[in-house]
């Protein structure tokens, strides 16, 4: 009697597939895809999509300095200011057998040279304005089994600025941005070299303990990269009768790790204003049909399928032999400025949102979403195909209860600060959709 009570159920579940039998040909689904040997087409299976929220994720070891902030008109306010230590391979200043000690040599300048690695998100016609501020803290992990530093890691600042800059990116053509640094902040830094009370690195370190640069524009739409060798140039001259000969002395962020990114977003008025801590999901019916993926702070889209297991029912002796998932992104929510990726990673998660690893194929090599990007009049063709056969025939086979979920991210997740909306099976337009091919033996 529960056997035929679970048919029965499951008969129902599955009621808007169309099944016919004719000649010993089995019918199903909502495309009237016929095949033989029993097997069968079901495209009604439940899909539960929600947005989490990973609150931390490491930016430190990135190989980035992202700098910016832009009003995203879904989002809400997105802002990133990159903390980090600087250092150089020598603390002496050119000196000569004739000139002892550097007597001679006198302060001319200070700046931060920005080198872009040609990342850029949101509108880069607006003007981009930064600050520079000396750190009060060491650029220091709180514990020795600590990862690094996260997106939302803080250090303390001067807040009086030691340089300022206002530019319009210009990213993909490589355009150098120099900030000019504080005078009375350069020579004391140079008096420093000059009369040898900094010597080593841990003496630098203590006397400079490194630099935050902020985005500071009121009206900035995009996010910029530039690259970790980026430098802080002093430059000083000896000082000849009336000739000068200019010296460069370079400071480099030498190890990458004490380099980390401060993503932020205010989500203040956002559809997903009410996001729940990391452990919990905000459903996407109550988020207009909606999930949310934003790299750097952390959104990400949880997928779930809640009556996998039902399936086994159907049949005294079945299985799945592939499965294929299509994620839509919602029209009208991608752009030339805010493009679409071109796949997304998979993981398996737990109920509590604990990653297990990546979805992987029978042989073990890990599964991509890939965006189909064949355009058509309606964009109905848009979306990104996970094949599913593997993770459905073990989900619905498990003798436990636990159910895993599927996590999918962007790319770059902890340096760049990309976003993509995705529709639940609700979505007018861009449903999700979920085909699976099971067979009786």
């Amino acid at each position: 009697m529960y056997r035929l009570f679970i048919v029965l159920f499951f008969g129902i579940m599955l009621t808007s597939c169309d099944s016919d039998v004719d000649a010993g040909e089995f019918v199903v689904g909502s495309d009237n895809l016929a095949v033989n040997n029993k097997v069968i087409l079901i495209d009604t299976v439940t899909v539960e999509v929600s947005t989490i929220n990973f609150d931390s994720l490491v930016t430190s070891g990135q190989s980035r300095i992202l700098l910016g902030n832009y009003d995203d008109p879904i989002f809400g306010k997105v802002s990133s200011d990159s903390y980090f230590q600087l250092s150089s391979s020598s603390y002496n200043l050119q000196t000569t057998s004739s000139d002892t000690e550097g007597a001679n040599y006198v302060f001319d300048s200070i700046r931060m040279v920005l080198l872009p690695d040609k990342y850029y998100y949101g509108d880069t016609t607006q003007v981009q304005s930064v600050s520079i501020h000396r750190l009060l803290q060491k650029v220091k992990q709180n514990a020795e089994n600590d990862e690094g530093f996260y997106n939302n890691s803080n250090l303390n600042y001067d807040a009086v600025n030691i340089g300022t800059a206002s530019f319009i990116p210009k990213p993909l053509r490589q355009d150098t941005v120099f900030v000019k640094m504080d005078d009375v902040f350069g020579d004391a830094l140079f008096q420093k070299l000059k009369k040898r009370e900094i010597v080593t690195t841990d003496e630098f370190i203590e006397y400079f303990k490194g630099l935050v640069i902020r985005s500071t524009s009121t009206n900035t739409s995009s996010v910029l990269g530039f690259k970790v060798t980026s430098l802080l140039q002093l430059y000083y001259s000896k000082k000849v009768t009336d000739d000068q000969t200019s010296i460069l002395k370079e400071f480099s962020i030498d190890d990458i790790s004490k380099q980390y990114n401060r993503i932020s977003l205010d989500r203040t008025g956002t559809i997903v204003k009410d996001l729940p801590g990391t452990t919990g999901r905000l459903s996407s019916n109550l988020t207009e049909n909606k999930s949310f993926i934003q790299s750097g702070t952390g959104l990400a889209c949880r997928i779930d399928f809640p009556n996998i297991k039902e399936l086994k029912y159907i049949t005294e002796k079945g299985a799945i032999v592939d499965a294929q998932l299509l994620i839509r992104p919602v029209n009208n929510t991608y752009s030339k400025s805010y493009p679409l990726a071109d796949s997304l990673n998979v993981y398996v998660a737990d109920q509590l949102n604990r990653l297990s690893g990546t979805l992987n194929s029978a042989t073990g090599s890990p599964i991509y979403a890939i965006l189909n990007k064949a355009e058509d009049e309606f964009d109905e063709n848009i979306g990104y195909t996970i094949p599913l056969g593997t993770f459905m025939q073990n989900e619905m086979v498990k003798i436990s209860d636990s159910k895993s979920a599927l996590i999918l991210t962007i790319p770059n997740i902890s340096k760049a600060v990309n976003r993509l909306v995705l529709g639940n099976q609700r979505n007018t337009g861009n449903k999700v959709q979920l085909k699976i091919y099971y067979i009786s033996y």
